[in-house]
């Protein structure tokens, strides 16, 4: 299908025929990329796709600790950095 690029402020658009969206199943957000000189237009993964997966590796691996210490507890915050007056 053939359609324009149209200016809007300084922005451009590219009007997709809805038969094409319809066609392609896609709707909500989407990954917009620049391969080979073609703009290729895919389903947006969502937010933190992923994450529980490598969260389970890291654990299996036991990768999944503290970077700067143990974390403080209520009594060793208080202990350690106020000052009761």
């Amino acid at each position: 299908m053939r359609t324009r690029i149209i200016k809007i402020g300084d922005s451009q658009e590219i009007r997709s025929p809805k038969a094409l969206l319809d066609g392609s199943g896609l709707h909500g957000e989407v990954e917009i990329d620049l391969r080979c000189g073609a703009l290729v237009i895919s389903a947006a993964a969502p937010a933190r796709y992923g994450w529980d997966d490598a969260f389970r590796q890291m654990a299996a691996r036991g990768d999944d600790r503290l970077l700067d210490g143990e974390a403080p507890t209520a009594e060793s915050f208080a202990a350690r950095d106020w000052e009761w007056k």
